[in-house]
């Protein structure tokens, strides 16, 4: 077996880092010297170059876990803390759950740390934690200049441009191409009536998924999406906002139709157990239908989540069959509830513990204008702060109360459609469905139903 040796560890994130004393042969030339000075003459390097610190996703990072777990490895050297990971759950991950059972000493030569001594282990968890909070600032940082730079109609740069547009980095705005011509195309023979299959294949388009993306986009009108706000942007839209709106609203028309069309109870709610993919209703000859993960089928590419998924095909009659039933007898077991009378008195008594508050309050402060004393301001201070947590309480009270109350009206509600049920049309147990259940997954002869409740 291959004898123990001390492991240099070294990484830099980017070119830019040479400037700072942080490029590789800066952090070898140091890392030998400290091994020198020691006397040690067997170690080896673990080089990362180009990865980031935030996670331990790196190759020569993958080679030491695996060479310390293995015995191989006597002590880990580094320049910088950082340089071994920006995250403090990373850096307490390596030197607590790698580094420590495998009687591995742990060294940093910029904050002179050695994990053999008290005061080193103390160091650690400070130290990770400022590598850790300087990589949060740095992140919070580059959020805030990007939300800046599209509050101001610029576009986020980088990546790729959306479909019809290329990216101007001169002046920081997305300007029509030829494509713009197509993406109006797509508006145009939407608004018509053809399916996105049907325009994907006129238009070349790899997928249904992608003209789907591309009528949903608001760049198109001139709008930038970012962290769930919209900006106006500086670009020029290739699309009227009329028409985008148009296009919306039919979408939508087309959603609710496509929920009720093919008769089934489950359409567009069944998932593999297995994959993750969607299943389908497919036709099984003159037994019936079969759910069916699209990971198997060819026809969607994109819904496909793993190409080898071997779940079984399930008869869609029992599926449905099995999700009725749970439904019904959970519906149908819920306790008849009313609102606790108890809650009630709590929240009078907390009511009147407030006006009693407010009454000593007002009765300090005559007191104070009367006479400006001390002690009755700090006592002013004090019944402020009662009366602040007063309310406080009383606000979770109230919060407490109302969530309790639509809990209940909620159980009652789906009792009644649960008494219901049988008098239902197929149409209206689908909304009953849609409204109650997430999601139901099948993996083989096992089937999970994930409520919304």
């Amino acid at each position: 077996m291959k004898s123990r040796h001390a492991a240099l560890y070294i990484r830099v994130s980017t070119d830019s880092q040479a400037d700072e004393g942080y490029s590789i042969e800066a952090q070898k030339d140091m890392l030998e010297g400290y091994c020198r000075s020691r006397g040690w003459k067997d170690y080896e390097f673990y080089i990362d170059g180009g990865f980031t610190g935030s996670n331990i996703d790196r190759p020569e990072m993958k080679r030491l876990i695996g060479e310390a777990r293995a015995g191989r490895i006597s002590q880990v050297v580094v320049y910088k803390l950082d340089r071994l990971s920006r995250s403090q759950k990373d850096t307490l991950f390596l030197i607590e759950d790698v580094f420590n059972p495998a009687g591995i000493g742990f060294t940093s030569l910029n904050e002179n740390m050695d994990t053999s001594t008290p005061m080193g282990r103390a160091m650690l968890g400070i130290m990770s934690a400022f590598a850790q909070l300087e990589r949060e600032t740095i992140r919070e940082r580059t959020r805030m200049g990007m939300k800046e730079r599209v509050r101001t109609g610029l576009w986020m740069g980088g990546g790729h441009p959306p479909f019809g547009y290329d990216y101007d980095s001169d002046r920081g705005v997305l300007v029509p191409n030829a494509d713009a011509e197509t993406v109006r195309l797509i508006y145009r023979l939407y608004l018509e009536g053809l399916s996105t299959a049907r325009i994907a294949a006129i238009t070349g388009m790899k997928h249904d998924k992608q003209v789907r993306d591309i009528l949903s986009r608001k760049s198109n009108i001139g709008l930038i999406e970012y962290n769930g706000a919209e900006y106006r942007g500086r670009h020029e839209p290739i699309v009227d906002e009329a028409v985008f709106q148009a296009a919306q609203e039919q979408r939508r028309r087309r959603a609710s139709a496509r929920g009720f069309q093919s008769g089934h109870l489950l359409t567009g709610l069944v998932y593999c157990g297995r994959c993750g993919a969607r299943m389908r209703y497919q036709k099984w000859g003159a037994k019936g239908f079969k759910l069916t993960c699209y990971s198997q089928q060819s026809s969607k590419r994109y819904l496909i989540r793993d190409e080898n998924c071997d779940n079984e095909k399930a008869w869609a009659d029992e599926v449905e069959a099995a999700v009725t039933g749970d439904f019904l007898d959970r519906a149908l077991s819920l306790p008849e509830q009313t609102a606790e009378e108890a809650g009630e008195t709590v929240g009078t008594r907390l009511a009147e513990r407030i006006r009693e508050a407010e009454r000593r309050l007002k009765r300090l402060y005559d007191l104070y204008a009367a006479g400006e004393d001390d002690v009755l301001a700090e006592s002013i201070s004090a019944q402020k702060r009662l009366l602040e947590a007063l309310r406080a309480e009383a606000e979770r009270e109230e919060a407490q109360r109302v969530r309790e109350e639509t809990e209940v009206g909620r159980r009652d509600e789906i009792r009644r459609l649960a008494q219901a049920w049988d008098r239902m049309t197929q149409v209206e147990r689908r909304s009953v469905v849609r409204e109650l259940i997430e999601r139901v997954e099948i993996d083989g002869p096992n089937i999970s139903i994930h409520y919304r409740l």
